[in-house]
């Protein structure tokens, strides 16, 4: 009993902390996500209404390669900022934008294949933005020269580019620029037709003196997400410099620069829940990487590379290339790209967490139902169905330990009775007797540990990946990854108005929080009555609490609730365990007999 009373006791301390958590951070999270949602509509509203301004010239911005210096505070729409700026136009299958001739920059940047919300008809996801926008996100690869090499490219040289350019999937464009002391720079963008942008330099010497030059690279946000991140997720900078994994949250680079030791090879950038942006360097050559936040004019987050110098002789040219990609971070396709240009780890751009093992694969079992069945809904049914048969022959073990520990009950209780207050006997005695009956009294607890690694891995597959964003169940759930819609609170939307996030509470979390119900009462109600109290509450304690968590996680909880409750039925019987769900649910409505005076 003694052990029973502090299972539970560490069962409400649980639930106690996951309510706080719950309450306290998950919930003023989603209510800061909705406003910042509707913030950034009405912004877009705003802007839809101003007039695009005339061309310009290109706005002046001052860079020392990887480290550039005050940037102007950004006022511009995003239409007065692309008419700012000389344009080569970029169309594919899966980008729109264009490449600004000012700098040779990728800022402008649209993803055909996602959406802001589940509606077909809003607007597609904006990657990039000109630097003169309060939302600006771009890319630049320079050069950093010397008085003898006359000036070099960076963020405010004009390339020229030929006429009617357009950078499509099949059609690179080469950009070229000459300075005074003979150095020609031909560079030559290309993309395939997802999200990879291969940017190769050829540097060639007319002139008369060796020429020095260090390429750089940077990647420049100005705002963080809008949506609050939270701890499963790593938003900010990421990168492999070198042989190691480098992750920084915006908060900690705010506080101070992050500077890995010099490298060769490797990758990095910003990465956000869905989207990122990277730069590959040349793989072969040393460079120096910072993670940093400046704030000198326009405030801005930075990832940003610096190569050792190269020589390039008179008469002689060189050739450098990087790679950059910038879209959805789909699982093919990053794999894909580790393989196919050999870029170290670069799967690790999904932040698949600690249980990367089991997370992984996880996915690619799920992917393998949706491509067969068309509906990751039903990946995430046939998945759980997979997950109970591995764990069939530990969950079997589980109940047969409940068993024997049912039978030895009326021994355990002798023991009690003979050792009254004297502990140390009473355990002695207890352990004695496991021996005797070959009883593993923690064996119940292995598959449930063994379960928490997957079910978290499972989590992070439905929160993380890009394929689950936007993917439909059956019926009114058309996002997996977004919490169920309906709520109790106005009768599952017959009353015109939307309930707050304290009280959401839809379809999908009172079906998980039945199935957890009879779930529970599959076992004996305890004794003491603190403990049928925490046993009453728990399953309409956890419907709350998972009604913020994505419908995908919430029907798995449910679905996997119901194969369990099958399972422990069929191993029960075969074990000669009474079932106690129709005695426990009789004992529900049966009236209780009165006190005695």
């Amino acid at each position: 009993m003694q052990n029973n009373r502090n299972y539970f006791i560490a069962i409400a301390l649980s639930v106690l902390i996951v309510l706080g958590w719950q309450f306290l951070y998950m919930n003023p999270r989603i209510e800061a996500q909705r406003k910042a949602q509707e913030a950034q509509k009405a912004q877009q509203q705003t802007e839809q209404t101003q007039a695009p301004a005339a061309g310009g010239q290109p706005a002046q911005q001052q860079t020392s390669g990887a480290a550039p210096t005050g940037q102007a505070a950004a006022t511009a729409t995003r239409e007065e900022a692309l008419a700012k700026a000389p344009r080569v136009v970029i169309d594919t299958e899966a980008l729109a934008g264009s490449i600004n001739l000012a700098g040779a920059r990728l800022d402008d940047l649209k993803l055909k294949g996602y959406h802001e919300t589940v509606d077909k008809s809003s607007p597609i996801i904006t990657l990039f933005s000109p630097a003169d926008t309060k939302d600006g996100y771009f890319t630049e690869l320079g050069y950093i020269g010397s008085d003898q090499t006359g000036a070099v490219p960076g963020a405010s040289t004009i390339w020229t580019a030929p006429e009617g350019a357009k950078l499509t999937d099949k059609s690179p464009v080469t950009l070229t620029y000459t300075n005074d002391k003979g150095l020609t720079f031909a560079r030559t963008i290309s993309v395939d037709d997802r999200y990879m942008f291969t940017v190769t330099d050829k540097v060639t010497n007319s002139g008369s003196a060796p020429a020095s030059v260090s390429s750089y690279g940077r990647v420049t946000r100005y705002n963080k997400p809008t949506t609050p991140s939270v701890y499963v997720l790593h938003e900010g900078f990421i990168g492999v410099i070198g042989d190691g994994l480098v992750e920084s949250k915006y908060s900690a680079v705010e506080e101070e620069a992050v500077t890995p030791a010099k490298s060769t090879g490797g990758w990095l950038g910003i990465t956000d829940k869905y989207w990122a942006a990277t730069i590959v360097p040349p793989q072969k050559s040393a460079y120096e990487a910072r993670f940093s936040h400046f704030t000198d004019g326009q405030p801005r987050y930075q990832a940003d590379y610096k190569e050792d110098a190269v020589t390039v002789a008179p008469g002689q040219s060189i050739e450098l290339k990087n790679l950059v990609f910038a879209g959805a971070k789909e699982v093919p396709v990053i794999d894909g790209y580790e393989a196919s240009y050999q870029i170290p780890r670069f799967d690790r751009l999904i932040d698949w967490g600690w249980f990367y093992f089991i997370t992984k694969p996880m996915f690619k079992l799920m992917d393998f139902f949706f491509r067969y069945f068309g509906n990751f809904g039903v990946a995430i049914l046939m998945t759980t169905i997979v997950v109970k048969g591995l764990f069939f022959p530990l969950a079997s073990k589980q109940y047969a330990s409940m068993a024997n520990m049912k039978r030895v009950q009326p021994k355990m209780e002798e023991l009690k009775a003979k050792f009254g207050d004297d502990r140390m006997g009473l355990q002695q005695a207890m352990m004695q007797l496991y021996k005797e009956e070959k009883i593993n009294p923690i064996a119940g607890c292995w598959p449930i540990a063994l379960q928490i690694p997957v079910f978290f891995a499972l989590y992070k597959v439905i929160y993380i990946t890009i394929e689950m964003r936007h993917a439909p169940f059956f019926g009114w759930i058309q996002d997996l990854s977004a919490p169920d819609p309906t709520t109790i609170v106005n009768l599952f939307g017959l009353l015109p108005f939307e309930a707050p996030a304290l009280l959401h509470l839809g379809i999908w979390p009172l079906i998980m929080g039945v199935t957890m119900f009879v779930q529970m009462r599959m076992n004996p109600t305890p004794p003491d009555p603190t403990q049928a109290m925490i046993f009453n509450w728990m399953p309409l304690v956890f419907t709350f609490m998972l009604a913020s968590f994505p419908a995908g996680l919430v029907i798995y909880w449910a679905w996997n609730n119901t194969l369990s409750v099958i399972q422990q039925g069929v191993i029960m019987r075969r074990h000669g365990v009474r079932i106690e769900l129709f005695d426990n649910l009789k004992g529900l409505f049966r009236r209780k007999p009165a006190p005695s005076k």
